[in-house]
């Protein structure tokens, strides 16, 4: 399948005439054999002549010129019908004459400008042809029109190719569009998970840190555990502009994002007094959903550092062979505990996350006081 394939792409990356060249030789070395002599495309009724050399060149422009229908479909159409014309006149008859049908659906399949102008013109240069045959030969007028209704329909099915292709290119370019952005949408809402909760951790841990110049010892942790966030968010920075590099396979796409314990113990150390619970057993395959929780953890943590800092705060993780639940809470006994504050694009984005994975979210204030947030994952879903 490898070789083939490799096959495959050489051929693609071939000029379009070279591409094109079988067709024309395939039907020119038929037309020369003596057993498909007069058997080809018969108007006007005139009586079958033999091969000479005109009967070589009318072959020639009705085959050969297919090597160029895709490139240059006016040219290919006008020699094609030169070729057809003097092998109809002279009474050839040969089996080239289905290079004309040849050019016409391509013409209509491949032509991007001057279409209607394209099809006048083969129509006003039938005419004569028409009147040239009618006069040399017995057959009426009926014969002409139906061979013409014949060549637009095979026009009219070369158009409607060129229409289905183009729906089929918008619709890919519409589809890769959609994809782009929403990766994009991706990767912002990663760099706003990241960013967002090291950097407010950092910001908290460098406070505090201010207020310990007398006691050196816990000068000296605070310090330390600012500069372990801040090489926790290079590392998952880099994980995250690993999306961005096309060397990177499936892997780099979904980086470890640690455990929920060393969530709650960075923020800890930044000085919020956080309750840790988890229960159960993960599930075989989580999918998507662990890195989910990771985030409902990681975005309510941030919040309750930002805008309920030194309120306790409970984590609770459930898992469960089916789901993950995730409950983080804020209790009522500081005031700016009751509103998660921001612009709440971050809870927007946590919602958006676990409805596309099927679960439920909620993210509200408790009639005590204080913050909830809520999730449940079903597990298993696809990345």
């Amino acid at each position: 399948m490898t070789s083939y394939r490799r096959i495959q792409e050489r051929w693609r990356r071939l000029d379009v005439t070279v591409r094109d060249l079988p067709l024309a030789l395939l039907l020119l070395v038929p037309s020369f054999m003596p057993a498909f002599h007069n058997y080809g495309t018969q108007v006007g009724g005139l009586p079958d002549r033999r091969f000479d050399a005109l009967a070589v060149a009318a072959v020639a422009l009705q085959c050969l010129p297919l090597a160029i229908r895709r490139r240059w479909p006016v040219s290919c159409l006008a020699l094609a019908f030169l070729g057809f014309a003097a092998d109809q006149l002279r009474g050839y008859h040969t089996l080239a004459g289905t290079g004309l049908s040849l050019a016409l659906l391509s013409a209509g399949a491949h032509l991007e400008w001057h279409r209607r102008a394209t099809m006048l013109v083969f129509s006003a240069a039938y005419v004569p042809l028409s009147l040239a045959l009618a006069r040399l030969g017995p057959e009426g007028w009926g014969e002409f029109v139906t061979f013409y209704l014949a060549c637009a329909l095979v026009w009219g099915i070369g158009a409607w190719l060129r229409s289905t292709r183009r729906t089929e290119t918008e619709r890919r370019r519409r589809v890769a569009e959609e994809t782009r952005t929403a990766e994009r949408t991706r990767i912002a809402r990663e760099l706003h998970d990241v960013v967002t909760h090291h950097v407010t951790a950092m910001v908290v841990q460098a406070e505090a840190a201010r207020y310990l110049t007398a006691a050196p010892e816990r000068l000296d942790q605070a310090l330390t555990a600012t500069a372990d966030t801040g090489r926790r968010a290079l590392t998952d920075l880099r994980h995250l502009l690993d999306l961005l590099n096309p060397e990177h396979g499936a892997e780099a796409r979904t980086p470890p994002v640690g455990r929920f314990l060393t969530l709650v113990e960075q923020t800890r150390r930044a000085g919020q007094p956080v309750e840790f619970t988890e229960e159960g057993t993960p599930a075989e395959s989580t999918g998507s959903a662990d890195l989910v929780a990771y985030r409902v953890v990681q975005e309510a943590l941030t919040n309750a550092l930002k805008y309920a800092r030194g309120s306790r705060t409970s984590v609770q993780v459930q898992h469960s062979a089916r789901e993950i639940t995730v409950e983080v809470g804020t209790d009522g006994s500081d005031s700016q505990a009751a509103s998660p504050g921001g612009c709440g694009r971050g809870l927007a984005g946590l919602r958006e996350r676990v409805d596309v994975l099927g679960g439920d979210f909620t993210a509200g204030g408790q009639p005590g006081g204080g913050f909830t947030v809520w999730a449940r994952i079903p597990a298993g879903s696809p990345s």
